[in-house]
Parts: C-alpha cells; structure tokens; sequence
C-alpha cells in the first residue's frame, strides 16, 4: 500500500528535530492515499517495482546526479531501464545519468545550481527543506553539499514517483520527497536552509507565501528564493492576465527591488539579490524524454525579448535571506 512508502520517513523525523512534524504529517498523508491519489499511481508502482536492482560502481550527487556506469549492468539491463523509465515522461528537472542512461530533461537544472551555489551557506550537516522540488534534481545535489537531512515537497504525484526511480538505485534515506504541497505545512521552525525555486509566481498571494517559508527556518536560517522578475522599481509588479508564456497559474511577477521590499516588510534580514538570468533555449528546450512545447514554443518567433502574449521574456533571479 503506498502509505508503506513514508514509514521510514516518520521513523527518521521521530528521532531527530523534526519529530513535532509527526503530530500532523500521518493523518495528512492518510487522508492523500484515501483521496488524492493519481489514476495512473499503481501503473506507476509497478514500473517502479519492475526497475532492475543494480549495484553502482559509484554515486555522484555533488557534481551531477550520476549512478553507476554503463559497465555495472547488462546491456539489456539498460534497455530495461531506459524503457522503464520512459514510461515517467515528460521529465522536466534533471538530468540524471542512471548506468549509462542519459535522462535529458526538458530544464538544465545544473545550470540553475551553478548560478546559486556560489552564494548560499555552506549546506554541510544542514536539514534543508525544497518547496516544489519537482522530480527532486536539487535534493540530490544538496546532499551532494553535505546536507544532512533534505526534504522536498511537492504535490504533482508524477514528479514523487520520478523521485522514487532514482531513490530505487541511489537508496539514500536522509534525502525525502513528500505529496504535499507548501499549505499543507506547519510552523515547523526547523530547517537551516529553505530553498524555494519557480513557486512564487504560481501563488495567488506571495506575501502568505513568503510568510509560509518564513514559517519553515529555524532561528538564523536561510532562504534561497528563485522567480520571475521583470524590471522596474519597488512598486512595479506584472500581473498578466490569462496567461504567461502560455501558463495559466502565473499571478504576480515583481520586480527585484519589489521583492525585496516584500521580503523586508516580513522580517527577513539581509535580503540580497544575488542573480539575474535571461532564460536561456539551452536551459529550457524540448528533448526525447520531454516532448511537448518547451520555451522555444512559448516566446514571440519575431522578438524573443517578449512573450508569446507580449509580456517581457523570462528574467529569472535569485535572492537570499535570512530570519
């Protein structure tokens, strides 16, 4: 039964800070698996189930997420693998080396941890919490880092059960992704460092939002806020209507001097724009293993400066603060 899938889980939180999350966090999750679960969950199980167990030569998350090498297993066995793995399309965050299988996502989300790396707390023995954390790519990078407990959270049920394809070779207990999503939380106060990247725009309120990272860090903790900007001054905010880049779930794109402004008001200290990316084709781009519109489909064919809609093009910044 898939509620077996967070047993260890509870086991680890009961003996570490996060024990108190036990008070809420079963009674949630039993109420996923009665109601929420996807039609396609134990289609997705059984893929799971029927991935080949293999011994990896090595395990790579500080520089890449890399399993193994093709040398470990049979040539068959990759076959079965990438077959497998196939059947989790589109895989958006990544990639991932799984024995000689390359999983070319649609997002380079190296690119995105090369661009914050330089600028945030050393992560070695932190408990670190990612709020939508899609597939997961960065919770293998962060304990990559030397964290010592990383958590993400993110309700798409595609995305946890891509997480579990690589947590069935990398078999890593410290490193956990939950169903839920950033309102299901509780004041937890726990984590040194709260990464949240590609949220806030979704949200219809960024400032309960920004409250609700805020909730997560422990005293003098961390957070590493990543999210489209456009220009302006601390009271320009784009608001654009129906869609974004073809998105529907976008609410409110700030500007840098916007967002920190917000971020003060709350109490954050040290609030500093550390990053800003023009969304590159080489960072977002359709491929085999994501074969839907990708960003090339999603700006103006004749001013690749705007949106398909006419909005600025994506300008995605990095900012980090402290409580």
């Amino acid at each position: 039964m898939p509620m077996k899938l967070f047993n260890k889980f509870y086991q680890q939180i009961a003996g570490n800070r996060l024990a108190h999350w036990l008070t809420c966090l079963p009674e949630q999750l039993s109420a996923w698996q009665k109601n929420d679960l996807h039609g396609e969950f134990y289609k997705w199980q059984k893929t799971i189930d029927a991935l080949p167990n293999t011994k990896p030569s090595s395990i790579e998350l500080k520089d890449s997420v890399t399993i193994g090498s093709a040398e470990d297993i049979s040539e068959g066995e990759q076959k079965r693998i990438s077959n497998l793995l196939m059947n989790f399309k589109p895989w958006r965050k990544g990639p991932y080396h799984i024995h000689g299988v390359h999983i070319d996502t649609e997002w380079r989300s190296d690119f995105k941890w090369d661009r914050l790396k330089p600028h945030i707390s050393d992560l070695k023995n932190r408990y670190v919490l990612d709020i939508g954390c899609g597939s997961g790519y960065h919770l293998w990078r962060m304990r990559g880092e030397g964290a010592k407990f990383v958590v993400g959270v993110d309700p798409t049920q595609l995305f946890m059960m891509q997480f579990r394809a690589l947590q069935h070779f990398i078999k890593d207990d410290n490193v956990n992704l939950l169903p839920i999503g950033v309102e299901h939380l509780p004041q937890l106060k726990s984590f040194d460092t709260v990464f949240a990247m590609g949220v806030l725009y979704h949200r219809k309120s960024p400032i309960d939002f920004l409250q609700q990272l805020k909730a997560q860090l422990a005293p003098g903790g961390e957070l590493v806020l990543e999210t489209l900007v456009i220009e302006g001054d601390k009271h320009t905010v784009l608001v654009p209507g129906d869609r974004y880049a073809k998105m529907r779930n976008v609410w409110f794109l700030p500007s840098c001097d916007a967002l920190v402004f917000w971020m003060q008001r709350l109490g954050f200290k040290n609030v500093r724009v550390v990053n800003t990316d023009q969304t590159a084709f080489e960072e977002q781009r359709q491929t085999p293993w994501m074969e839907t519109e990708s960003l090339e489909d999603f700006l103006d064919p004749n001013d690749p400066t705007k949106t398909i809609e006419g909005h600025p093009a994506p300008l995605r910044a990095i900012i980090v603060a402290n409580i």
